[in-house]
């Protein structure tokens, strides 16, 4: 099996692309069938949650259109600052809109909680939250999402889009960073 492994032997598989890949269809699937004969806008957290919102959309079966937003809670570390900061707002309108949030990981839950309040004064038609992973066990701020692919434990995960001060993001797979690649 080919994999980003490769180049990094200490990074240990927690999903493989194929993995991801069936997952991320059954997601879409049920979204499909949530909004059958509406149009949504897929809102991506940047920079993490482009490589699943590529891949969902894809596999969504609507109208489709997409947005893209930027926060930042975490600078180049492994740790949340706690103070959630905006970096880009959307480019269009979300009034009225069905508008699904993208994001990699929900974590603490302080980013989406941000996020959905932010939205929420757009007055959308629906909002919803599809993330690819749910570190349940590190919620801070009682948020959830509609649509979950995996629920992990509290590792630090880096590839298929997430990164670990900007690098790993190309990695098909999703793999966990042990501590000592965490300060190199």
């Amino acid at each position: 099996m080919h994999s980003g492994t490769a180049v990094t032997p200490q990074l240990r598989v927690l999903f493989t692309r194929d993995q991801i890949a069936r997952r991320v269809t059954e997601m879409a699937d049920d979204i499909t069938r949530d909004f059958a004969g509406q149009s949504i806008i897929f809102v991506g957290v940047l920079k993490g949650a482009s490589i699943f919102l590529g891949d969902l959309a894809r596999q969504v079966k609507l109208d489709a259109t997409f947005d893209f937003i930027s926060v930042a809670s975490y600078g180049a570390g492994t740790k949340t600052s706690g103070e959630v900061r905006m970096n880009k707002d959307v480019d269009s309108s979300m009034a009225d809109k069905n508008v699904i949030i993208v994001e990699d990981i929900l974590d603490t839950g302080l980013t989406m909680g941000f996020l959905r309040k932010l939205f929420l004064a757009h007055q959308p038609r629906s909002l919803k939250v599809a993330v690819l992973l749910d570190k349940a066990c590190r919620r801070i701020e009682p948020v959830k999402a509609d649509y979950v692919g995996f629920v992990i434990p509290d590792e630090f995960v880096v590839g298929y889009g997430m990164d670990y001060a900007e690098r790993y993001r190309n990695l098909p797979d999703i793999c966990v960073l042990p501590p000592q690649l965490q300060s190199a």
